[in-house]
């Protein structure tokens, strides 16, 4: 029995260890990221460049933060465009792989993207 709880203490510890470790990465990046933000002169972009630190911070706090794989990035464009089919989603893709033209911000309410392709005649 000394055995077993000997084994989950050490399990523990190691869990904690590292939890630590990711607090302290995620506590750096996130100074980081308010030095970024101190640079931006728009007000607007300003509170929410710091609120997404802060929300970040918040994030990896709970182990809920993921930003060492762009796979989540990838699987989300990729989600965006299983509405089309063939050459609409060629288009979409293109689109979100940042081809094309690119206007507006969140901030502003949303991001249109267009891309201009020949059609050729039937």
């Amino acid at each position: 029995m000394t055995h077993k709880f000997h084994w989950l203490a050490m399990a523990m510890l190691t869990s904690l260890a590292a939890q630590a470790d990711t607090l302290a990465d995620a506590q750096a990046r996130y100074k980081e990221d308010m030095a970024a933000c101190a640079s931006i002169t728009d007000n607007d972009a300003l509170k929410t460049c710091r609120l997404e630190a802060r929300n970040a911070l918040a994030e990896a706090k709970r182990n809920r933060l993921d930003d060492t794989s762009d796979s989540a990035y990838s699987k989300n464009l990729s989600q965006r465009c299983d509405v089309h089919t063939g050459d609409e989603r060629a288009a979409c893709e293109a689109r979100m792989h940042g081809e094309g033209r690119t206007e507006g911000s969140v901030t502003e309410g949303g991001i249109l993207r267009e891309i201009a392709r020949p059609i050729p005649k039937p």
